[in-house]
């Protein structure tokens, strides 16, 4: 019997590395072993976490900055401890998260052509994890809201327009998280933590929707992502330490829909999901391979389609969105691989002589318009991505200020302050606004008035005190 081949458009896909000149080299590729992709790309930047001395640091270099990178370039450095994970908006190409062992995070907004000195004042801090936080990720539809998850084994989900933790998801993990993930229209997150365990949780209600123990029975790291239609795709280890992947559906987590060993090496499979597409590409850390599999509703379901294979190990990898390709070269993903002392581009192409757009190949993806605000996600509305046509290629907007209500160094102006405010306020007359400052007004000087009284008695006790110590000074002195 001749064997019959399955049908794909993806079958031929191959990767390509770039050319030297293409390349960003002489950068200090971060030694941290933490097992993040240490690099983040967008349509106008790729950032790097590097070695940093006296604290943690990441590189932001505009896409078409390459070749050798000078030792004095400019870094985003204002954390005291090593950058753990990095992400950027997906509504905001100049805006920035990342996550430090010093426990903090720390969202940034990059001027539109990259650093010209270093930046070490970020646009907003947000501070409520007691131990380091590995993983940062942005809410795919809701502006200013971020995902955050620590060794502390807590989640929190802030509103960074206004700097808060409203959800924090603090006694249903036992473990150390070691991946969070939003599903297509944020309504709900998929972790993987140390004990094995695989979580589908409701953030705005704290419920667990499903969980699977002992998804993949090895002691080494899992990976967890939402895949379009609402399954979630697994990377782990099995009992005898055998690289594997697994497809799940929340609805039925007894089984998997598909399990498939891999090969015996150590290194961590980090997953990068295109939705448009439904390939999986699987980078694993220290391997020189990336390999790719189809996922369609035909049994064995996860379809293995190649590997593109290169001499270099990698170190840590960054996927570009769907809209930052070039769609006349019919790339449909594109990688930026981590050397020890470089970051290489990694195009893969479907082989076409056509020089039409191949609307099979580019369906219309995510856009970086966010569909909803943040108070309208938490308040319980969902949408799905807006999305746009590639047709002609996509041209990165120009540089939009991140609202902050609380604290904001970017200057934010009355118009875009009053987007940040409930939908409902827009109803409001100007009495109602003038009695609404009053009353802000009078809360105001309240406060301001008890920190005064608070500094008045603080003075007044230090003063106590130098006066104690130096009588306690002087007697030991008479005492000499």
């Amino acid at each position: 019997m001749r064997r019959v081949v399955r049908q794909s458009k993806f079958r031929h896909v191959f990767g390509q590395a770039l050319k030297n000149d293409q390349c960003y080299d002489d950068i200090r590729v971060s030694r941290v072993t933490w097992d993040s992709s240490f690099c983040a790309v967008n349509p106008k930047f790729v950032a790097i976490i590097i070695e940093a001395s006296g604290g943690g640091a990441f590189l932001v270099l505009p896409l078409q900055k390459t070749g050798r990178i000078d030792k004095s370039y400019p870094t985003v450095c204002g954390h005291t401890g090593p950058v753990l994970d990095i992400d950027w908006c997906p509504h905001n190409d100049n805006v920035i998260a990342s996550g430090s062992e010093d426990c903090s995070v720390m969202v940034w907004q990059i001027p539109d052509n990259g650093l010209t000195l270093p930046l070490t004042e970020p646009a907003v801090v947000l501070e409520g994890h007691s131990k380091r936080v590995g993983i940062v990720s942005w809410h795919p539809t809701a502006s200013n809201v971020l995902l955050s998850a620590g060794c502390d084994n807590v989640v929190i989900i802030w509103n960074v327009s206004t700097s808060e933790a409203v959800i924090t998801i603090d006694e249903m993990h036992n473990d150390m998280i070691y991946s969070a993930c939003w599903n297509r229209n944020g309504s709900l997150i998929c972790t993987a933590s140390k004990d094995k365990k695989l979580r589908v949780i409701d953030p705005r209600k704290v419920e667990l929707v499903a969980e699977k123990d002992k998804a993949h029975e090895g002691a080494r790291p899992m990976r967890a992502i939402f895949l379009a239609d609402g399954n979630v795709f697994t990377t782990g280890f099995s009992r005898m330490s055998e690289r594997q992947l697994a497809l799940w559906n929340p609805k039925s987590m007894d089984e998997p829909i598909a399990l498939h060993e891999m090969d015996t090496s150590n290194g961590v499979l980090l997953p990068f999901y295109d939705p448009d597409t439904n390939v999986v590409y699987l980078c694993g850390k220290g391997d020189s391979s990336i390999r790719y599999f189809e996922i369609t509703d035909e049994s064995p379901y996860v379809h293995y389609l190649n590997t593109f294979s290169s001499k270099e190990p990698q170190r840590g990898m960054g996927y570009m969105p769907k809209r930052g390709l070039d769609v006349n070269k019919c790339e449909i993903a594109r990688f930026y691989k981590l050397h020890e002392r470089k970051c290489e581009p990694i195009i893969m192409t479907v082989p076409r002589k056509s020089d039409l757009f191949q609307d099979d190949l580019y369906p219309d993806t995510a856009g970086p318009e966010a569909p909803l605000e943040a108070e309208d996600w938490f308040l319980g509305k969902n949408a799905d991505p807006i999305l746009i046509s590639l047709k002609h290629g996509y041209i990165p907007t120009k540089n939009r200020d991140l609202n902050v209500v609380k604290k904001n160094i970017l200057g934010t102006k009355p118009a875009a302050q009053k987007k940040a405010e409930p939908a409902s306020a827009a109803k409001k007359t100007p009495e109602a606004y003038t009695a609404a400052n009053d009353g802000k007004l009078d809360e105001v000087m309240k406060e301001l008035r008890l920190m005064r009284e608070d500094i008045k008695s603080q003075a007044e006790r230090i003063s106590k005190l130098e006066d104690l110590v130096a009588s306690l000074t002087n007697n030991g002195e008479s005492d000499d």
